[in-house]
């Protein structure tokens, strides 16, 4: 079975980091920084720490597991959350980027409430109700 790794990445301005997705034909969404673990990597964590390099040029400090889930298409996916205190979106390497089929990744930096995750199409919105519950009880953030 397919794997995939996320990280809710925490910035030291309260914040997150987000990917806009913008495709022809069908409305815009954001996503997670994230991807595929690859038979190159040893762990699901290493996985990560490499989609972060890729995505985003940044470097991130996994904090804990935070939910799995399995998506429509049979994938097991792990979220983690994540501090990150650098990234440079021009100096990703990711393949996708490569990609001009794909439309467009617009990095975004988004305020860590339940009003700003809530007013994203944040998906899988299983991610994003996950979300919100932990910043209405407070606890997303106790590491």
């Amino acid at each position: 079975m397919k794997e995939r790794v996320r990280a809710v990445l925490v910035t030291p301005h309260g914040t997150t980091l987000v990917i806009k997705r913008v495709r022809p034909g069908i409305a815009s969404y954001w996503v997670i920084v994230g991807g595929g673990v690859e038979a190159i990597d040893a762990t699901r964590e290493e996985a990560l720490l490499r989609e972060v390099r890729e995505e985003i040029a940044g470097d991130a400090e996994i904090v804990r597991l935070l939910h799995e889930t399995e998506n429509t298409k049979g994938e097991k996916e792990f979220f983690y959350l994540a501090r990150i205190d650098t990234w440079d979106f021009e100096n990703r390497t990711g393949p996708e980027f490569a990609r001009t089929d794909r439309g467009e990744y617009i990095l975004e930096e988004v305020p860590l409430t339940t009003r700003a995750i809530a007013d994203l199409n944040l998906l899988p919105r299983e991610i994003a109700t996950l979300l919100c519950q932990a910043l209405d009880r407070g606890d997303l953030l106790a590491m």
